[in-house]
């Protein structure tokens, strides 16, 4: 969805991610555009994000014990890093981001941000999901 500054209406940002596709190397991943979305996963400088999903279709797994976060504006701040061996990344379904429509858990972007992920410990061997996130 374009940006028109002045608007308070809901925008929404969406990526998804897929080891088939991304890789699961240690470090940093940006996710890619989900389908139909005109500004991918894009959140412009100053937006609020007030709430948001994760949609799990194959489980994440690893060789180790590896961790995952979903980040926006800083480390964790949409799903926290967790072992991908438990909730959310052990079974497949939609699932809650941090932001929960309320004040207190909202994130500020401070610069225009990607969705990414992190994840970290150990190299992630198989996964795939989206995440989508409402902003003003």
């Amino acid at each position: 969805m374009p940006v028109i500054e002045g608007t308070t209406r809901i925008k929404e940002a969406s990526g998804e991610y897929d080891f088939a596709v991304d890789g699961g190397a240690v470090g940093t991943i940006t996710l890619r555009s989900a389908g139909g979305a005109s500004l991918g996963n894009v959140i412009p400088a100053g937006s609020v994000i007030t709430g948001g999903y994760l949609e799990v279709d194959t489980a994440v797994t690893s060789g180790g014990a590896a961790t995952l976060a979903v980040n926006s504006e800083g480390a964790g701040d949409l799903v926290a890093a967790t072992v991908v061996s438990g909730a959310p990344w052990s079974t497949t379904g939609r699932k809650s981001l941090t932001p929960a429509f309320t004040g207190a858990s909202s994130v500020k972007t401070t610069a225009a941000r990607s969705l990414t992920v992190s994840p970290a410990v150990a190299a992630l061997t198989a996964g795939k999901f989206r995440v989508v996130v409402f902003y003003r």
